[in-house]
Formats: C-alpha cells, sequence, structure tokens
C-alpha cells in the first residue's frame, strides 16, 4: 500500500546534474525518479537541475512519464550573467535567481512533497518553503559530504526536514557518530543497477585489440572519476611492482578523467609501470559492460565512497570485485561475503589479495562463480529491491 495523498499528489526534486551523468549521486537520482513516477503514476512531477540541458539525460535513455517537466537552471543563467562580474558573485546570483524560480513555483504549485538528492543543492531553499508554506521535504545522503559535515546551517537543514535518506548503512552509522542527526531521523535506501545493462559476455575482441592483450591476459580494471586519491587507484598502482612478480603479463587498466591525471601519469613513470598500465580515459556507456567483462578483477580500494555502484556492476557481470573496508564498499560486497574487502591503506594486503584473486586461491568460492554472483547482486540490490524499499519509506511517511 502506498501512502494516499489528499489530492492528485504534485512532487518536486530538486537534482544537482543532469541524469544522464556518469556521477553516481546522478545516477541514483535517475532511478529515484523513476521508481517514484512507478508508484505514483498519475502524478505532477517538476524536476530542477541545478546544471546541464535538456540533450545530456537522454543520453541514457532513461524513461520519466510525459507529465514530468524537466527545468535547467544555473548553467544558463551564468553562461548569461556579465563576464565582468568575478566568479564568486556570478554564481551568488545565479543561485539566488534560481532559488527565486523555484520558489515562486512553489507557491504556485503546492507540492505535496519536496526531494533533494544532494546536500548542497537547494537544501536551505527546501528548509525556506517548508517554513513559509509548510511543504515538507526530505533530504538524500550519498557520502563524504554528510560524514564530514562543520556547517551549522545544513545541519539545522537536516534536523528539520521530514525525512533524511541515506545511500547505505555505513553512511548512516557514519552520519550518526557526528552527533547531529538521531538514529530515528535516518532511514536507507541502498543504491541500486540496471542489471540488463550489464551482463556476463566474453571477453570482447575489439577491446582485446585496442589495449593490445593477448586474450588470456590477465587484466584489472578500475573505472571512476580521476579527481582524488580516495579511490584507491594510488594504491593499486603501488601495488602492482609485487604483483608483477607473480602475474608478469598482468595489465591494469585504469578509465576515467578528471585533474589528477598528471599526478598518475607521473606516479606510473616513477614505478616503471608504462608497459602494464593503459589510462583508458573516459568510458561511454555503452562501452562500460564490456570493459567489465574485458578484466579478471575489478578493483577498487577505496576510502570515501557512500556506496559505489560500480561494485554491483561488476558483479552483474560476474567480476570478482576487491573493495575497500573504511567506507561504503563493505555494503554492496555485503561485507565481504560477495567480494574482497580489504585495507586501503595497506598497499601489501592490496598486493597480496589481487595475486590470490587472479590465480584463483583467494578463500571465497563464490566470486568464482559468476552466475551465482550475478544472481545475489541482484538479489541484494537489483532495481526491484529499490522500489520496494522505496515504496516502505512513503508509506510510513
Amino acid at each position: 500500500m502506498i501512502f494516499k495523498f489528499k489530492n492528485q499528489p504534485h512532487f518536486y526534486f530538486l537534482f544537482p546534474h543532469v541524469i544522464g551523468s556518469n556521477g553516481g549521486i546522478e545516477v541514483y537520482s535517475a532511478f529515484l525518479l523513476q521508481a517514484w513516477q512507478s508508484l505514483y503514476p498519475k502524478a505532477e512531477y517538476d524536476v530542477f537541475f541545478r546544471y546541464g540541458d535538456s540533450a545530456a539525460w537522454k543520453l541514457r535513455n532513461w524513461q520519466f512519464l510525459p507529465q514530468t517537466r524537466f527545468h535547467y537552471l544555473e548553467e544558463k543563467l551564468y553562461k548569461e550573467y556579465p563576464k565582468e562580474l568575478s566568479e564568486k558573485w556570478r554564481k551568488r546570483f545565479t543561485t539566488s535567481l534560481s532559488s527565486a524560480k523555484i520558489l515562486g513555483s512553489a507557491i504556485k504549485d503546492r507540492p505535496a512533497l519536496i526531494v533533494s538528492t544532494e546536500l548542497y543543492t537547494y537544501t536551505t531553499l527546501c528548509d525556506r518553503i517548508q517554513k513559509l508554506l509548510g511543504i515538507p521535504y526530505w533530504v538524500f545522503l550519498h557520502g563524504i559530504e554528510a560524514w564530514t559535515l562543520k556547517n551549522p546551517t545544513y545541519k539545522a537543514v537536516l534536523q528539520q526536514a521530514n525525512r533524511v535518506i541515506s545511500c547505505s548503512s555505513y553512511t548512516r552509522d557514519r552520519i550518526l557518530k557526528q552527533n547531529y542527526l538521531s538514529p530515528e531521523q535516518i532511514s536507507i535506501l541502498p543504491n541500486t543497477f540496471n542489471p540488463s545493462l550489464f551482463q556476463i559476455q566474453p571477453k570482447p575482441d575489439y577491446l582485446i585489440q585496442r589495449y593490445n592483450l593477448s586474450p588470456e591476459q590477465p587484466v584489472i580494471f578500475t573505472v571512476g572519476r580521476l579527481e582524488s586519491e580516495f579511490k584507491g587507484y594510488n594504491n593499486v598502482l603501488k601495488a602492482l611492482p609485487e604483483i608483477r612478480k607473480s602475474i608478469p603479463n598482468l595489465r591494469y587498466i585504469l578509465a576515467g578523467k578528471g585533474g589528477d591525471q598528471p599526478r598518475i601519469e607521473s606516479l606510473i613513470q616513477n614505478l616503471g609501470l608504462q608497459d602494464c598500465v593503459t589510462l583508458a580515459g573516459f568510458v561511454p556507456d555503452k562501452e562500460l559492460n564490456d570493459h567489465y567483462n574485458l578484466c579478471d578483477v575489478f578493483a577498487m580500494p577505496s576510502k570515501g565512497e557512500g556506496f559505489g555502484i560500480v561494485y554491483l556492476e561488476a558483479m552483474a557481470c560476474g567480476k570478482p570485485v576487491l573493495g575497500g573496508n573504511k567506507d561504503g564498499a563493505v555494503e554492496p560486497l555485503a561485507n565481504g561475503e560477495l567480494g574482497c574487502l580489504v585495507d586501503p591503506d595497506d598497499v601489501d594486503a592490496i598486493a597480496n589479495s589481487l595475486i590470490q584473486i587472479l590465480q584463483r586461491t583467494y578463500p571465497n568460492s563464490l566470486m568464482y562463480q559468476p552466475e551465482q554472483l550475478r544472481h545475489q547482486a541482484i538479489q541484494l540490490f537489483g532495481y526491484d529491491r529499490f522500489g520496494e524499499t522505496l515504496a516502505k519509506l512513503i508509506q510510513n511517511f
């Protein structure tokens, strides 16, 4: 049973970026909207994006109800605002104008609920609208931005929210340690993924040729934004010299783009890894499944992930997964039942674990049963489970 609103409901969703982006929050937002619309197919929907345009989200072929109206706010305003203004003031003006637009729309529409999927995207506006108009709001939290929250304004916004939802139990526990929310104020809606996009398949010939591999050559794969060391690729690189002593023909493919690439290239050169590391750059959606299937193990021993959808995608392709034991990776890997959890700061442990996985001696037989591994990932975190959990959250609201 779904919560029954007195009138035909009208929902507002506030998203940070367009839902065609590859970021975890953007993908989570898209699944949330899709699942919400399956529960309320006759409702009205207004979706406000802080950044992006109408072309971007369509790239992923998301299907939304025809009564869904999309609004693209700050990026267009930012470009149109006078160039002579400083970066700081241009951002302040565009944010103020966008907030005024949302507030004006809320006064006119009186939505039943406002949902924000990111802490810093208009959540202070949600609080203001609640005080002015009595409209409830939900806020979704995803990881490090909530674990380390210091700003008293945002703490107050979360304390006043009608519901705060965490993407994982780990993130919820880290938030509770900060002592600005109580356990009854936080619910959990774990990340999900689309299993139909990630299937068990042979290693793709075109990628074997692109990366100049031999068909049986062992491959470690990581994909993510190259913006900071917390993703774990730094210590995978440092572990490679030791791994190569046991597996000389190993290849490490690191995919993604970002400002950290020059430092990564320097580290590769300093470690003498030019012949065994490939920086693949941005991988388009249509090739991501093939890259998972190309590898023999997916490795991302991070220490700042709120969850990590990529772990689910790799397991749906039947691949062994290595993650860090100090962040949200513990959830998709079910505390080690579905994969290998390792101290992300221990380079020797990363090296030894990857050697065991590649030599098929790691003591978790499920990692070598592709179909069963895929089944377990779908059972725990598939879209159907996501929708069922969301329905319970709304019912209890």
